[in-house]
């Protein structure tokens, strides 16, 4: 009954010390991306830990339970878990990981629900700024343009994604500033960022008391837009984005003493563009990404060695 504790601890151990090895390194800024996968795949291997231990640990509890699992499996293979020599605890982990799934699960469709909710009251209110002309068809034009005196652009995600940008963003940005802020609208659309923003969000929302996932949360809205970033420079270039991003929001106090919580890391991002960190070598990107890919492998090697062993 070893392996359930062991993959507990394990996901602890994840959760406590990739927030802090990640907040240390001086590679995430210069390689958003990376960064981004590295996130996904600690969470990931987080919640295996939990999903693992939750199965053995109700079948250990139960035996029903432990039939459905190991059926097909040698009485070797079960007698290598242990299961039958678990207390009554094993119940408890059980039951305490199954609500934490469920709860998991209310917090995505929450986020969900609550997303789609204001895409459509966002939709609502483009229509209203915006209404269809005789003989045009509802999204069916991916650009639209509002009548607006604040300077701004967003990607509106769903079923007929659109862009929106105002005439007052139109005036304010110079030559390909324009192609630049479209292009990075569409970074956002084409790597689905929006998702990984709600589940990032649900995770915060769902369990504020762990760390790891109000990282998660905060991670993904900096990497996302750095990300974005770097596909509209590699295009344009960062001088047109950087010029861009300071056009959109000068009049918005983001550059002033005291920016607003939403946009606190715009000037980083500015002076990113401004002055670009070194890029990582495409050797070390492809170590950290394999390193990254293998943190959900451990969960499923430490659950798969007692098996392992008996077959041996």
């Amino acid at each position: 009954m070893t392996v359930p504790v062991a993959l507990l601890l394990l996901g602890t151990l994840a959760a406590v010390l990739a927030p802090r090895l990640l907040a240390r390194a001086d590679w995430t800024e210069r390689e958003p991306v990376v960064a981004l996968w590295v996130w996904q795949c600690v969470v990931a291997g987080v919640l295996l830990c939990c999903a693992l231990s939750m199965t053995l640990s109700a079948a250990a509890a139960w035996q029903a339970v432990r039939g459905h699992v190991f059926a097909p499996a040698p009485h070797a293979v079960v007698d290598a878990y242990a299961l039958r020599a678990a207390g009554g605890w094993a119940a408890t982990v059980a039951v305490a990981l199954a609500l934490g799934g469920l709860w998991t699960a209310a917090m995505l469709a929450r986020e969900i629900f609550r997303s789609g909710s204001g895409r459509r009251q966002r939709r609502a209110e483009l229509l209203v700024r915006s209404p269809l002309l005789p003989g045009e068809e509802p999204g069916g034009d991916r650009l639209v343009v509002l009548e607006g005196e604040r300077p701004d652009a967003w990607w509106l995600p769903g079923a007929a994604p659109r862009l929106v940008i105002t005439t007052a963003a139109l005036r304010r940005l110079k030559g390909r500033q324009l192609d630049a802020v479209l292009a990075h609208e569409m970074g956002h659309a084409r790597w689905r960022h929006d998702w990984l923003l709600h589940c990032s969000g649900a995770l915060a929302s769902g369990f504020p008391q762990v760390p790891v996932f109000a990282a998660f949360r905060d991670e993904m809205h900096r990497l996302v837009e750095l990300a974005a970033d770097d596909v509209a420079s590699r295009r344009f270039g960062r001088l047109t984005i950087a010029l861009a991003l300071v056009e959109l929001n000068e009049d918005r106090g983001v550059f002033g003493p005291c920016p607003t919580t939403t946009q606190a890391h715009l000037p980083q991002r500015v002076h990113r563009l401004l002055t670009p960190p070194r890029r990582l070598t495409a050797g070390r990107r492809l170590r950290l990404t394999a390193a990254a890919a293998l943190v959900p492998v451990v969960p499923l090697l430490v659950t798969f060695v007692p098996a392992l062993r008996a077959l041996g």
